[in-house]
């Protein structure tokens, strides 16, 4: 019984200055904030606003891959939806937000070779 009773004092007996435990925790508690702020918050802002202007930004003739992975060419823009031709005969609609990315019109992107080890060394 003494034990336990010793064990409750402890808990009785607080520190006389907890104002500066209490402005350290309030100090390390802005720090997290800010990490989370610079790390994550504020990159996936910036990540969602480019996308939503690329998305905005769909004509007709732009070559577009889907979330689903289903390239094509736009055919027609709606309020909402985008009509991609997928093959000669055949079209898809889709909704904007199914578009991952835009490649527009004249801009045939390549991607340059990644050298292998036997050409880096030459």
């Amino acid at each position: 019984m003494n034990a336990v009773f010793s064990g409750l004092s402890l808990f009785q007996a607080a520190p006389a200055s907890s104002t500066g435990s209490m402005v350290s925790t309030i100090v390390m508690f802005g720090a997290v904030f800010a990490i989370f702020y610079f790390m994550i918050i504020r990159p996936q802002n910036k990540k969602q606003k480019a996308m939503e202007k690329m998305i905005s930004a769909v004509k007709k003739g732009d070559k577009v891959v889907t979330i689903g992975g289903i390239h094509g060419t736009v055919s027609a823009v709606k309020e909402k939806t985008v009509v991609v031709k997928v093959d000669d005969s055949s079209k898809l609609e889709f909704s904007k937000s199914a578009i991952a990315s835009v490649d527009s019109r004249g801009e045939e992107s390549e991607t340059p070779a990644i050298e292998t080890k036997s050409e880096a060394t030459k």
